[in-house]
């Protein structure tokens, strides 16, 4: 089985210590589905909404971490955050470009 853990799966050592292991999953795919959110999908809302929004991307989360054991969903995460990053860097940079010009 140890063979067949996804990279984050391994190194956070599910298969040695299953309950610290996926606990540090979740936390890791709540922390970048939130990155995610906020770099490509987050609009002004109040905070009762954003509320509801974050309480339900947590439980979401709950069946990604189980998914994310042997399926590449963390590192999915990653590089969506890393395009998204790229994305909002290049966009900054053409807006300081035309209010410059």
């Amino acid at each position: 089985m140890e063979d067949r853990l996804s990279f984050f799966a391994a190194l956070y050592r599910v298969g040695d210590n299953p309950q610290v292991g996926m606990w540090m999953l979740y936390v890791t795919i709540v922390a970048l589905s939130i990155v995610v959110y906020k770099l490509g999908f987050a609009k002004k809302l109040p905070p009762a909404k954003s509320a509801v929004i974050y309480i339900f991307l947590a439980l979401g989360s709950t069946i990604l971490t189980f998914l994310g054991v042997m399926l590449p969903i963390t590192e999915g995460l990653v590089v969506a955050a890393i395009i998204l990053i790229i994305y909002k860097i290049r966009l900054n940079q053409e807006r300081k470009q035309k209010t410059e010009a």
